[in-house]
């Protein structure tokens, strides 16, 4: 009986050492899973309960309008409303009762309604941050001409090179030199939204804005708004029925025509959102790597590749902004074609 107490307790001991263990030990998963998703609050600096936090504002319509901030909303509280209860599970708010009790399905999802969620997210608050630094560097763009027209501004020549390379390399060769004009306006906003949001992205504590599939979603549906509203008669006659090709042909094209009209777009929306939310788990990846090791050569090792990859992810900002752009220009320059005119 001695020795089998001495074996429980030094049992119980060792369970007590390995539960703090896994207090303390980091959740790599949900570091980075909460730095590529959206949520009610943002964390720039420090740990939720000791760093810099910015309580956002929650909008909810739950049969009439709640607004209040997302501070009521930690520490799994349960926030009384004007027309109900509400209560945060993995970033997503649900109504409830009093108590805030959640009714689990199989899949350990709650089965509580959810109101109609409208709130100024993290992801809102920097497309506003750079929207309102967009204008203010293009506004200030246009005043740094002189009266020749010529520009003394550095990063005002910089993005001037940036429009006259877009226009020149991407919507006059994709749209044509007669009705690029009016489609020029838009490539270039997404070129630059994209771009910035991108960069934006990489600076720490900054949400990642273009991997949410929300924003490239949104983006990709006005290319496709924008591409099949001005398409052409010719277009679509070239698309459900081509000419030249035999009936029964026609007949099998046809729907594989009609489901490419709408995986065309979707893998604009897919592309950039994958591409952007790679490059920042990698990089938070090799971060992880020296919280978990706690070693002098591993967080030599991280560093360096991590700012390896970071440089790279520069590099990669451009690059997804120009090909989203250039596949843009190209779909709608498909589609305000006239084959009718073409001579082959």
């Amino acid at each position: 009986m001695f020795l089998s107490f001495i074996l429980y307790a030094d049992t119980k001991a060792q369970e007590v050492k390995y539960e703090k263990h896994q207090e303390n030990k980091m959740n790599v998963a949900n570091t980075i899973f909460e730095h590529v998703s959206d949520s009610h609050e943002w964390h720039i600096a420090g740990s939720h309960n000791h760093g810099i936090v910015l309580s956002l504002p929650v909008i909810l319509w739950n049969h009439g309008l709640e607004i209040f901030s997302s501070s009521k909303l930690s520490c799994e509280k349960v926030v009384k409303g004007k027309h109900g209860y509400y209560k945060m599970f993995q970033g997503k708010i649900y109504n409830t009762n009093s108590v805030g009790t959640f009714h689990i399905d199989e899949k350990g999802i709650p089965i509580n309604e959810k109101p109609w969620d409208f709130s100024i997210t993290k992801n809102v608050v920097a497309i506003l941050i750079s929207f309102f630094l967009l204008c203010y560097l293009f506004i200030r763009m246009k005043h740094s001409y002189n009266e020749k027209s010529q520009l003394k501004w550095s990063l005002g020549i910089f993005l001037e090179f940036l429009i006259l390379f877009i226009r020149d390399e991407i919507a006059i060769p994709n749209i044509g030199e007669k009705k690029y004009k009016t489609y020029f306006p838009f490539l270039l906003t997404s070129f630059f939204f994209i771009l910035f949001n991108n960069l934006m992205g990489l600076i720490p504590g900054f949400p990642n804005v273009t991997g949410n599939i929300n924003v490239t979603l949104t983006l990709a549906i006005t290319t496709f708004i924008i591409t099949n509203i001005n398409a052409s008669l010719s277009y679509w006659k070239h698309t459900f029925w081509m000419p030249g090709v035999p009936i029964g042909i026609r007949f099998l094209l046809a729907p594989i025509e009609l489901v490419g009209i709408f995986i065309r777009p979707l893998t604009l929306c897919i592309r950039l959102f994958a591409n952007i939310t790679a490059g920042h788990i990698i990089i938070l990846s090799f971060i992880c790597l020296i919280f978990i090791f706690k070693n002098f050569f591993i967080a030599g090792f991280s560093i360096i590749f991590g700012f390896f990859i970071s440089m790279l992810e520069i590099m990669v900002a451009f690059l997804q902004a120009f090909i989203f752009t250039t596949l843009s220009a190209l779909l709608i320059g498909m589609a305000i074609k006239n084959y009718e005119n073409e001579t082959h």
